[in-house]
């Protein structure tokens, strides 16, 4: 896939965007000024920490902004909190992405050191960041680069949890990106809500309802305001985990879609047939909105068998629950893991996977995640 992202190439002719990429400058333009009363001298700039030219043009995107995307950056958990450090950890991300992955720069728009500096990642981030319009088409996740804000943190975390001054500053960062740009906490997903990978780590993913919490909580969003439920909004561009879980739903309702976490055509025809028998509108991208996801994810209690089973078991067991065995029987390791996701997310632990719950499984945003 080209570093443009898919979305961003396709929006112009399925009704998107009018103009797909509204920009292709070199990032050697100057810095806009940001919105009245918005400070971003704390952000570290890609002249600051010394960054190479871009490899190629970098390219502005059409698309409306609509999440930001949260990753571990898979490096080691060092104890060196210098901004040093930090300006070091930008140069080497920038190295390896330019010079092993073949990118046009950093991939990801903004990064946030074990030490607690935050830097821009790709050229003119920030730039688009002060003006609160556009953002940069970036590398961090493909089929959402035009449109989610990628933010790496230093570290790895499958077993450990970052430090808290990387969390006071990804709070920081994440409630700036929020108000430029028009999001709420409810809009931070995880890399791996919408790709095949580890990123951000099992121990990492677990904290998020409280870093939204705290999110919300900065920028004074009253609990009416949050939906009830925000799904994430997987599409034919995007793959992994919960493309999955979406293809045991469509397999247990009667559609012939393998089972890979592959967005393939047969699974773009099964989610289109999908919300045509339910009196959907039918997405030109076989985007899951949250409609098609409640009505697809059916209710189950402590006798359910088979593929919905299934799906709940494997993405449980993807998110760290190692006892968790994919048999379609709704065992008792497979309720005491449900149990523990629904204390997560402030809801009743009862074992039964209402539509509540498999919006949480399958890491979508729930208000009472927000009540705690």
């Amino acid at each position: 896939m080209s570093e443009l992202d898919r979305r961003t190439l396709l929006r112009a002719g399925l009704g998107g965007a009018t103009l797909a990429v509204v920009g292709t400058q070199l990032g050697t333009a100057g810095t806009a000024a940001a919105a009245p009363g918005t400070d971003l001298s704390w952000i570290i700039g890609c002249d600051q920490w010394g960054a190479r030219p871009p490899a190629s043009t970098i390219q502005i995107s059409g698309n409306v902004t609509n999440k930001i995307i949260l990753h571990h950056m898979a490096f080691p958990n060092v104890t060196d909190y210098s901004r040093e450090h930090a300006l070091q950890l930008a140069r080497d991300c920038q190295n390896l992405h330019l010079d092993t992955n073949g990118w046009a720069d950093t991939g990801q728009h903004f990064t946030v050191s074990r030490g607690g500096y935050v830097l821009e990642g790709r050229h003119r981030s920030l730039e688009m960041l002060a003006g609160g319009e556009h953002q940069v088409v970036a590398a961090h996740c493909p089929g959402e680069n035009g449109n989610a804000i990628g933010i790496e943190n230093e570290g790895t975390y499958v077993t450990e949890t970052p430090p808290a001054a990387l969390l006071d500053s990804l709070v920081r960062l994440c409630v700036t990106v929020c108000r430029q740009y028009g999001l709420h906490a409810s809009d931070i997903f995880g890399h791996w809500d919408f790709r095949e990978t580890d990123c951000p780590g099992v121990a990492f993913y677990r904290l998020f309802p409280g870093l939204r919490r705290r999110i919300a909580a900065e920028l004074g969003t009253a609990i009416g305001d949050i939906p009830a439920r925000r799904w994430p909004d997987i599409w034919r561009f995007v793959g992994g985990p919960v493309v999955r879980v979406a293809q045991y739903l469509l397999a247990f309702r009667g559609y012939a879609v393998p089972l890979t976490g592959v967005f393939d055509a047969a699974t773009v025809t099964a989610v289109q047939s999908w919300q045509a028998s339910q009196g959907l509108p039918v997405d030109v991208d076989a985007t899951l909105t949250n409609a098609t996801w409640e009505t697809l994810a059916p209710e189950l209690d402590k006798d359910a068998t088979g593929l919905p089973v299934q799906a709940v078991q494997y993405i449980l067991n993807h998110k760290g629950c190692a006892d968790v065995a994919n048999t379609g029987t709704y065992d008792h390791p497979t309720m005491k893991a449900v149990q523990d996701i629904q204390r997560l997310h402030g809801l009743t632990p009862n074992g039964k996977v209402s539509t509540e719950t498999w919006c949480a499984l399958v890491g979508g945003i729930l208000r009472q995640s927000f009540r705690r």
